[in-house]
């Protein structure tokens, strides 16, 4: 079970490789949003997996707050980006169809 563990983790740290790659490159600030997101949720998958083997519930508490921290970021990060937008206009309202 050990060498599972071991594969899924190592998987997981080239899944935070690509995120940290697309934080780096990406275009839009939605991509960057996204890979941090990604960030939050493979950290969380990593420390489970390794509370898992080494048998440590201290791991489980840890992911748990760094899923919290995750979505408070998320919710950081959106509101950042909802202010940075511009207004729409007033005047497609007006428009009669």
């Amino acid at each position: 079970m050990n060498e599972i563990h071991a594969a899924a983790a190592l998987f997981l740290m080239l899944n935070l490789l690509a995120g940290l790659f697309r934080i780096y490159l990406g275009p839009t600030p939605a991509d960057r949003l996204l890979a941090t997101q990604l960030l939050g949720t493979t950290g969380t998958g990593i420390l489970l997996i390794l509370a898992v083997w080494q048998e440590s519930s201290s791991l489980i508490d840890a992911a748990l707050i760094f899923a919290l921290l995750a979505a408070v970021t998320l919710i950081a990060f959106v509101c950042r980006l909802w202010t940075s937008l511009p207004p729409d206009s007033e005047e497609d309202d007006d428009v009669v169809a």
